[in-house]
């Protein structure tokens, strides 16, 4: 473990080498990624100018579940940025030197870069929670926030399990850069309570397609009561999409030709 977490720090060190090598473009961006929350802050803020609750959400509540599902997406920009990445070292036949280092190659793939674009968004995604919370009129407990912690780390866990197993499909298809986006709109999904869809619709949502556990369950531990059973099935279900990513890898390993063949 000690020798993994020397890896990464290295990796670490290399981002912010490679981003502070522009560092006009690396400002920009952070800004960039500022300014498009405030976008979606304002559409939320104009919904709510006519109507006081959708589907049971004030407009507190709508913050915290937004800014749950930003901090989602910015934590697996910043952390997880290169398994996009994964394509395109099929494609110019890097993954061959990748695959031969004595160090786990999913490991690799998966942090091998660290995007600091990410971290104005970071920032702004936990100044909209403090301020969802202070305006929802509720008033967290510690399990509620306790459970909303580990719901995050298992959502953040199950959302990039799942885009490494989609982003693997380049071991076969090669061409599929575009499959990142697929991930992207799991998010812009997640950012609506499953509450304003059909009973049964929201069940498959909850209990077969956990798309609830990336947004609305972990923000309903905030603005609801604190559900230790929900955090449960949240773990659970982090854990088995885990298992299932590295299970997948392994099997494309099995089956990855190398580029030179």
């Amino acid at each position: 473990m000690g020798r993994y977490w020397r890896v990464y720090r290295r990796f670490f060190v290399s981002s912010l080498q490679r981003e502070l090598e522009f560092r006009a473009n690396f400002i920009a961006k952070i800004l960039q990624n500022c300014v498009w929350i405030v976008f979606f802050l304002l559409i939320v803020v104009v919904i709510y100018r006519n109507t006081d609750s959708v589907a049971g959400w004030n407009r507190g509540d709508a913050f915290v579940l937004a800014a749950t599902v930003f901090l989602l997406g910015s934590m697996s920009q910043a952390f997880f940025f290169s398994l996009m990445e994964i394509p395109d070292q099929v494609r110019r036949g890097t993954l061959d030197f990748v695959v031969t280092k004595p160090i786990d190659s999913q490991f690799w793939v998966s942090l091998r870069r660290f995007n600091f674009d990410q971290v104005g968004a970071l920032v702004s995604g936990i100044v909209m929670l403090v301020y969802g919370v202070a305006t929802s009129g509720h008033h967290p407990s510690v399990q509620g926030w306790l459970g909303y912690v580990l719901l995050f780390g298992s959502s953040v866990l199950l959302y990039n399990s799942f885009v490494t197993m989609l982003m693997t499909l380049g071991i076969w298809l090669v061409r599929v850069d575009n499959l990142w986006v697929l991930g992207e709109t799991v998010q812009q999904i997640a950012r609506y309570p499953t509450d304003i869809f059909r009973p049964e619709v929201k069940m498959i949502l909850t209990f077969y397609v956990p798309l609830a556990f990336v947004g609305t369950v972990p923000a309903l531990q905030l603005v609801d009561k604190a559900d230790g059973r929900m955090v449960l099935a949240g773990i659970a279900w982090a854990i088995g999409f885990f298992v299932a990513s590295r299970l997948y890898w392994r099997f494309a390993m099995r089956h990855y030709s190398s580029a030179s063949s």
